[in-house]
């Protein structure tokens, strides 16, 4: 489903730009209101059966995109009766981070095999002859069908049939989540178990129903914008190809200052930090201290490994993220400055919401939210004119890297073959949470001493968050070709580590 345009994404796009607009337009902020009806219009629905209840989730994605709190349908009001709550440019997030609008939740059924009418009532019965639990009975006619009482959801049958007459069906949010965490509530609608969740916003891009919203900051970047505050963005190394094929990196920098930002970072340069501290955490502790180390950057697979694997919580490394290193590195030269990460990712803005990240990072966008401000400027890359002050060149090949799957592990190696030319080092690689957590079983049963495990939350890397745009291929070769224009890390990490210190202080 990822990859393919829908009517899910122009609804999610349209959201963020309306509420761009209001923001860069100011003055009545009760217009607010006025934005459901201006996305749906006229008497008919568009998607659902009604027109109001289409504009009733239009009216709590603005909500969450103005960082606010979902309502109770029993207790609808007015967006404009709460919008002082989001005319701030110093918002916090309260969580939950994300959630699932009850009522736009089509209560899709939970995992279920099903035998269609396809079956062509063979004489084999393979379906029959593997099924564990003799779930699976002949009818007059001598068709096969399921007695979903009896039935476990293994499987056996739907891989067994010649015919492919038995389906699968899934929740797409349920499958889509790597930590088991979506439930039903008493409605059969899928709700999230927040014990379990760490704020991927796997569910929220697999939705078919657009029933799944994260909260925004967008509305309080551009209030602080407004109030001529110093706001410098930190973009992540996935940035490159998100906003089309005239968007060329110097473009969108220069788009990025008419949008009112001060300055634009490549947190590549915070990712190279990143990868030395790795790699001599890595030489100093593995294996005489620690039987493995877990690379940092992605805040999703961290949380999860230090749930769900608590024993070995020493071993993911405690390492600063590159979006933190390059905030502090910005500070440091602009002390009042307010700093914007933007990134691909839903669960870098709960990282920015923990009291130990609040002083380093002020704002969190993801690239959708983004485009949600160059829609609402009407900015046109194809018109956009770059200077030699827009080049981005602070990052090298490795630290940009880190956009892909497998790239940090990479990094961190290349970076420990500078510092010990003989060392061998194994790693593995874990392509969203469900392989994360198999990889963390196999360190668990002591199969994965002396490596260095790579995990990401999101399969395919950041380059696959839940803010991108483009598909995951068309973005990866565009952050390959931007890996080539990079310089290599120096022969001597020595520069780096000063930088560290200093960053460390």
């Amino acid at each position: 489903m990822r990859g393919v345009h829908s009517a899910v994404d122009d609804i999610r796009r349209n959201v963020f730009t309306e509420v761009a607009r209001l923001a860069y337009e100011g003055g009545d902020l009760s217009r607010v209101d006025t934005i459901p009806y201006k996305m749906i219009q006229g008497e008919v629905a568009h998607h659902r059966h009604d027109v109001f209840l289409e504009r009733a989730i239009v009216q709590e994605r603005v909500r969450l995109a103005l960082g606010m709190n979902l309502q109770p349908a029993r207790e609808q009001m007015p967006l404009s009766a709460a919008i002082h709550e989001a005319d701030t440019d110093q918002k916090f997030f309260e969580e939950p981070l994300v959630n699932i609008i009850p009522f736009a939740c089509n209560a899709c059924p939970p995992k279920q095999i099903r035998i269609t009418d396809s079956c062509q009532g063979c004489i084999s019965h393979p379906c029959m002859n593997v099924c564990p639990k003799d779930a699976i009975y002949l009818d007059k006619d001598k068709h096969c069908h399921i007695d979903q009482d009896k039935c476990i959801k293994c499987g056996k049958c739907f891989n067994q049939c010649p015919y492919r007459a038995i389906s699968k069906i899934e929740r797409p949010c349920a499958a889509a989540c790597g930590m088991d965490a979506i439930e039903s509530d008493e409605l059969g609608r899928a709700k999230i178990n927040y014990d379990k969740c760490v704020s991927c916003g796997m569910c929220l891009v697999n939705c078919p129903f657009a029933a799944i919203a994260d909260k925004s900051q967008i509305f309080q970047i551009i209030t602080a914008i407004k109030r001529k505050e110093e706001v410098i963005a930190c973009v992540a190394p996935a940035f490159v190809g998100q906003f089309g094929k005239d968007a060329t990196p110097a473009k969108i920098k220069a788009a990025m200052r008419q949008l009112g930002f001060a300055d634009v970072v490549e947190v590549a340069i915070g990712a190279d930090l990143c990868t030395v501290e790795e790699a001599h955490d890595f030489l100093e502790n593995v294996p005489e201290k620690l039987p493995f180390m877990g690379t940092s950057c992605c805040p999703a697979w961290s949380v999860m490994a230090k749930k769900l694997f608590p024993q070995f919580k020493d071993c993911i490394s405690m390492a600063l993220t590159p979006m933190v290193i390059t905030a502090r590195m910005v500070k440091k030269d602009h002390p009042n400055a307010r700093i914007c990460f933007i990134g691909p990712c839903a669960a870098k803005k709960l990282e920015a919401n923990r009291k130990s990240v609040r002083s380093d990072v002020d704002f969190v966008l993801t690239f959708e939210e983004l485009q949600g401000m160059f829609d609402a400027k009407e900015i046109d890359f194809a018109s956009i004119e770059a200077g030699p002050e827009d080049n981005m060149d602070e990052g090298t090949g490795m630290g940009r890297g880190f956009a892909v799957g497998g790239g940090v592990a990479a990094a961190v190696v290349e970076a420990i073959h500078h510092i010990d030319p003989d060392r061998e080092v194994k790693i593995e690689y874990g392509d969203g949470l469900r392989e994360c957590r198999k990889m963390m079983s196999m360190a668990k049963a002591g199969k994965r001493n002396g490596y260095l495990l790579e995990g990401m939350a999101c399969p395919g890397g950041c380059v696959a968050g839940a803010g991108t745009i483009r598909p995951v291929k068309e973005t990866a070769a565009s952050v390959e070709r931007f890996k080539q224009e990079a310089p290599e890390m120096s022969c001597t990490t020595s520069p780096y580590l000063q930088r560290l210190e200093e960053v460390e202080e």
